[in-house]
């Protein structure tokens, strides 16, 4: 809670100085109403870094969940969705301070990235509001595409209104571009022509960022690459539980030919997917819990200390490969204390997880 605290107090600070530097370099009169949608918007950002924190594993990380959760942009592809909000950004900080002074060039393009900008914040927006697993860190990242769409209609809305008292006054002695500029004056073709523009300007960018080695759609596989989030096409490995058998968990991350996974299973309300020896060690572990709580709880809490960070450092295939072949004899260990201890073993293994 402190970084947050320290953001609370600083953001209307460094606000203030941002809006004064910014307002000083225009000759429009300064509102204060301005000042506090800015320190908004800054808010809005900082929230938005915040739940990033809190959720920023790709899909085929396996993560605990007391850690976060899972990214809704796949970070292969996160420098096309960076490079269109900074073009956004750029757009209605320009579109804020010059407005309608802008070069007609300028003018256009800066409308037409704000509308682009529109059109991803409300992907955003649908794309944070479903996650499976971990609904509360969404509520962060909400409002900097709420904000933003909010600020474009109103920055659009006044530079189209302001653009057509400008027109219908000008004249050229060109006949053509005096029709042209005739069109531009109605306000009812105006957003048509700024529409016509959007797929040109968008391909043109896209092609730049395939130059620098992201896909031709990366700008849909940025939100569907993901997994537990709206758009997701993807699934996780399985959670690693900080409840859990840390090892034998990792372990079922390992190549299926050698770790064999059997099926799906629920633990503390999660879907894992389990094989026999995840199946073996949670069923001794019940075992031992049923004929010893006390002594249970201790090799538990000796375990939570060393199993779990050591999990941790298993995160690969071939890692989790080794740990599965190295916990071998310690499966066949529980099985045989569970055929010994036992009336029924296979039913008590089966039962583990069940969903």
């Amino acid at each position: 809670m402190t970084p947050i605290l320290i953001l609370i107090i600083l953001i209307p600070i460094l606000g203030f100085f941002v809006f004064k530097n910014m307002r000083a370099k225009v000759s429009t009169e300064t509102k204060i109403a301005e000042y506090m949608v800015l320190v908004l918007f800054f808010f809005a950002i900082s929230a938005f870094c915040v739940g990033w924190t809190f959720s920023s594993a790709d899909y085929y990380t396996a993560i605990d969940i007391v850690d976060g959760g899972y990214t809704p942009f796949a970070s292969k592809h996160l420098l096309t969705l960076i490079m269109f909000f900074a073009f956004s950004i750029t757009s209605i900080l320009l579109l804020w301070l010059k407005g309608n002074l802008l070069p007609p060039i300028i003018l256009v393009l800066a409308m037409v990235f704000a509308i682009i900008g529109i059109f991803i914040s409300v992907a955003v927006i649908v794309q944070l509001g479903s996650s499976k697993e971990y609904g509360n860190v969404s509520g962060f990242m909400f409002p900097l595409p709420v904000v933003y769409i909010f600020l474009a209609f109103c920055l659009l809305f006044k530079v189209l209104r302001n653009e057509s008292k400008l027109s219908s006054t000008k004249t050229y002695k060109n006949k053509t571009l005096n029709k042209l500029n005739t069109l531009m004056a109605n306000t009812n073709k105006q957003p048509l022509f700024v529409l016509l523009l959007l797929i040109p300007v968008f391909v043109c960018i896209m092609a730049i960022l395939v130059l620098l080695g992201q896909d031709y759609n990366s700008i849909t596989k940025v939100f569907t690459e993901t997994t537990t989030w709206r758009f997701s096409q993807k699934t996780h490995p399985p959670i690693l539980d900080h409840r859990g058998h840390y090892l034998c968990t990792v372990a079922v991350c390992g190549d299926p030919e050698i770790v064999k996974p059997l099926r799906l299973g629920i633990r503390h309300g999660n879907e894992i997917v389990v094989n026999r020896q995840l199946l073996i060690a949670n069923a001794f572990e019940e075992l031992v819990q049923d004929i010893s709580p006390r002594l249970h709880k201790i090799i538990r809490n000796i375990y939570d200390k060393y199993g779990y960070p050591l999990s941790r450092k298993i995160t690969t295939t071939q890692n989790s490969n080794l740990v599965y072949r190295l916990m071998k004899p310690l499966e066949y260990l529980f099985l045989a204390v569970l055929y010994l201890c036992c009336s029924k073993p296979e039913e008590k293994i089966n039962k583990q997880y069940a969903i």
